[in-house]
């Protein structure tokens, strides 16, 4: 009997061990208040009988912990030995002003360990107006009808008549609020207009996208007086003003802090406050015939007419080009790419400050913040758009090339090199564009995400470059030899710029994406920061153990959810609920390591560029991942682009994958590396999130690009696309549908010959031989010399005489060359 009760008395134990097992888990995993630890605490203690003692110190425990008065004694402890240590980050004023510019998005949702994805799908999709649709259908369409890519390659410059245009059409105001002249359009439809136009030319579209993105009109409306929107705003709507804005300098390109511009305020004779301005300004967009010079200076006043000592601080203003001093006749040569980009120098330029500076003397010494809220909010535009446009330009117009281009008597696309390419092209494309979409979607609510943006601009013009680079690979020869004929190469030569505006991307990925992102996205990092600074013992303490519960929620999720591969997450749609299981699995780990990264380095993660990167990397591809998926719910789940949502979220997790192998094999961390190494990153590599696209995937993708489908359409949506014989890309596109209508006529040519009712002989002269045998029609023998023709001027390259080579440096300006 006492066997039994023995036996019965141990299975309960293990019982009750195992259901209090379970509990902690769920209460690690949910992230449970301190509260309720404490009750599971006390309730194992006193179910398992532990002695008076030990239960008395965990009640004083308890009770220390659970009542802030008393626990901030531990905390102002923790806090003088953090500010000892010089554990925190230093945060100079111009990084304050940029972490403190425009808002967190979902970032947030990421940076949390515990996205809630059926709260973040429901998400508004954006979508244009009737009157946006109008502008892209009406004058968009017929600019890049007039626009003639070659020539102006050839000429070096944008004939007047496509200048013209853009000011009758008010082109520049997209911006500007329709009270002033403006077209006030969404950030969605900006980025439509954008990418529709750089699918046509990219130097229409930078000059186009310029005067909407980071400069006066942007600053005007945001921060100028009512007198300089009145007086300026309709001039810029209708184009009677040109802007540009000069912030970089030779010794101030990423770090535009370190401007050394100069403008000194100082008394007029009048009475009234003037600036004394000298600048060296280069790689100014529209400078050479810009009207009006959005100017970035420091502002300095040696006389404390403004109260604030003599460095006010970085100060933006408007000079209109005519005022003695100013020079901008000279321009820079970008990759020979017919824009202007160009240097500005200005001489001892005097104008009346209080009409010059954006906002008035109020804004003095404001300029940086007012940069970085614009700046917030310009990456997620214009520079993705371009990447996207080169993106599905090469998607549409590759994909065709491949399919009517032969060798060894098949299309190349058949190739299984090829279709590798063109798979990349289609899954990044897509991945592209929904990263687009997804981003101007904040931005038409409102909404300014530096970190988002950020990512918008670094990912979208990597992978634009990246597809770009694959087209000009199975284009070859096609591809690198230019001509009026060519289809890609304009865009392989620019694929660099978006690269290098609005922020080099090594440093945005660095310090703008996880390095400002790790403060403001963070649910806790930079309120921990900030109180400490402040010496705010209560905040403080509040702000150090919510990050203490938030590393403790995260340290049960990650490895359950590690565990069960993404399973026990259940907060998403059940459509393509594995992808999203996964990218919450990603989601918690990239939140535990991050948290790990930060404790355990400090102030030293700041300069640690190489880790920022890849946790970049992660926060990243996270949402990049979301973006995939938030397009194909928004489109409807359309069936036939399932392929392409397959391939983009393996590359999203590949990537992802790559970003943690790199962390767990680089993070050092005195008596804990060898642990984070061969621990954390062998059940890494062994339990890795996904494998890269397998060959039967990845032709499934290309199929898409080699035929006609809705699934092509959808996917290049957006770009100018014309059945011009005349134009390369309608030349190509017609010789594309060609092919299909004739490869159904070369199939009953094919079956006649199988069943030997063809002779093999006159090879050439099956066509004419099925005719007259009554296997083909003539109206199909007609349509197969058609389709042959069309596919051979596509395939044709453009090739010069010496002199008309040598008729400017991109070729030459008085002859067309001819097809070879």
């Amino acid at each position: 009997m006492q066997t039994i009760y023995g036996i019965f008395s141990g299975q309960l134990s293990v019982y009750w061990a195992v259901l209090w097992g379970i509990g902690i888990l769920a209460l690690g995993y949910s992230g449970a208040p301190l509260f309720f630890w404490t009750l599971a605490l006390a309730a194992i203690l006193v179910g398992f009988q532990f002695p008076l003692p030990v239960l008395g110190v965990c009640a004083l425990a308890a009770v220390f912990f659970n009542v802030p008065p008393l626990r901030r004694i531990l905390s102002n402890v923790m806090m003088k030995q953090m500010k000892r240590m010089g554990f925190i980050p230093k945060i100079s004023e111009t990084e304050r002003a940029a972490l403190e510019a425009g808002v967190v998005w979902i970032e947030r949702d990421f940076f949390s360990g515990a996205p809630n994805f059926n709260k973040l799908m429901r998400k508004t999709y954006p979508k244009l107006t009737d009157g946006e649709k109008l502008f892209l259908d009406g004058p968009v369409e017929a600019l890049c009808t007039m626009i003639d890519e070659w020539k102006i390659w050839k000429d070096r410059e944008i004939p007047e008549e496509v200048w013209s245009y853009l000011k009758k059409e008010r082109f520049w105001a997209m911006i500007i609020p329709k009270k002033y002249g403006g077209l006030d359009f969404s950030a969605h439809a900006h980025s439509e207009i954008i990418l529709k136009i750089t699918s046509r030319s990219v130097p229409v579209a930078i000059t186009t996208m310029v005067p909407n993105s980071l400069g006066p009109a942007e600053l005007l409306v945001h921060y100028g007086t009512e007198e300089q929107k009145d007086y300026y705003l309709p001039r810029l709507a209708r184009g009677d003003e040109i802007p540009c804005f000069a912030l970089t300098e030779p010794n101030a390109g990423s770090d535009a802090g370190s401007l050394e511009a100069e403008g000194v305020l100082f008394k007029g004779d009048d009475g009234k406050f003037y600036l004394r301005l000298n600048w060296n300004k280069r790689w100014i967009t529209l400078a050479g015939v810009a009207t009006l010079i959005g100017l970035a200076f420091r502002l300095r006043d040696p006389e404390n007419f403004l109260g604030q000592g003599e460095d006010v601080g970085i100060t933006c203003a408007l000079i209109p080009a005519s005022t003695p001093g100013v020079n901008r006749e000279r321009r820079h040569d970008p990759l020979g790419i017919p824009f202007y980009n160009c240097p500005t120098q200005g001489k001892n330029v005097v104008v009346a400050a209080d009409k010059s500076i954006i906002g008035g003397l109020a804004n003095a010494g404001h300029g940086w913040k007012m940069l970085m809220e614009s700046l917030a909010a310009g990456r997620g535009i214009s520079l993705p758009a371009q990447s996207t446009a080169a993106a599905k330009l090469a998607a549409r117009s590759v994909g065709a090339h491949a399919s009517v281009r032969k060798q060894f008597g098949i299309s190349i696309g058949k190739f299984e090199g090829v279709a590798e390419a063109l798979a990349r092209m289609g899954g990044m494309t897509y991945a592209i564009d929904a990263l687009r979409v997804l981003t101007t979607s904040a931005l038409n609510q409102g909404v300014k995400p530096p970190v988002v943006t950020a990512i918008a601009k670094y990912y979208a013009t990597e992978m634009g470059r990246k597809v770009v680079t694959d087209g000009m690979d199975v284009l070859a020869g096609a591809g690198i030899s230019r001509g009026p004929r060519n289809i890609l190469s304009n865009h392989y030569i620019a694929a660099p710029l978006g690269i290098t505006v609005e922020g080099a991307n090594i440093l945005t990925r660095t310090l703008i994406v996880f390095g400002q992102g790790v403060f403001r996205a963070h649910p806790h990092a930079y309120q921990v920061i900030k109180t400490l600074e402040a010496g705010d013992s209560k905040a403080f303490d509040r702000s150090l153990w919510g990050h203490v519960g938030h590393l403790v929620r995260n340290a049960f999720r990650a490895p359950l959810l590690s565990l069960s591969r993404g399973r026990l997450y259940r907060s998403c749609p059940k459509k393509n609920r594995r992808y999203f299981q996964k990218l919450a699995w990603a989601s918690a780990s990239f939140a535990m390591t991050t948290d790990i990264a930060m404790v355990l380095l400090g102030a030293k993660l700041k300069f640690k560029e190489s880790i920022s990167g890849r946790f970049a990397d992660l926060l990243a591809w996270n949402y990049i991942g979301f973006a995939v998926l938030y397009r194909f719910a928004a489109q409807g789940y359309p069936k036939e682009d399932q392929a392409l949502v397959d391939w983009a979220m393996k590359y999203v997790f590949v990537q992802i994958q790559t970003a943690f192998d790199g962390l767990y094999a680089n993070l050092r961390f005195p008596g804990l590396s060898w642990l984070i190494k061969y621990g954390l990153g062998t059940w890494s590599h062994i339990n890795r999130l996904d494998r890269e696209a397998s060959d039967e995937l990845s032709h499934e993708v290309a199929e898409l690009l080699l035929h006609a489908s809705e699934s092509r359409d959808r996917l290049t949506q957006g770009i100018y696309v014309t059945d011009d014989r005349n134009d390369p890309h309608g030349r190509v596109e017609f010789a594309f549908m060609m092919a299909k209508t004739a490869s159904k006529i070369e199939h009953k040519i094919k079956d006649a010959l199988r069943k030997g009712l063809l002779s093999k002989e006159n090879a050439h002269k099956l066509a004419e031989q099925a005719c007259e045998k009554g296997f083909i029609t003539s109206a199909e023998l007609r349509d197969l010399k058609l389709a042959e023709q069309a596919r051979w001027e596509a395939i044709q390259v453009d090739d010069f005489s010496q002199s008309e080579y040598l008729g400017s440096a991109s070729g030459p300006r008085q002859q067309q060359g001819k097809a070879s």
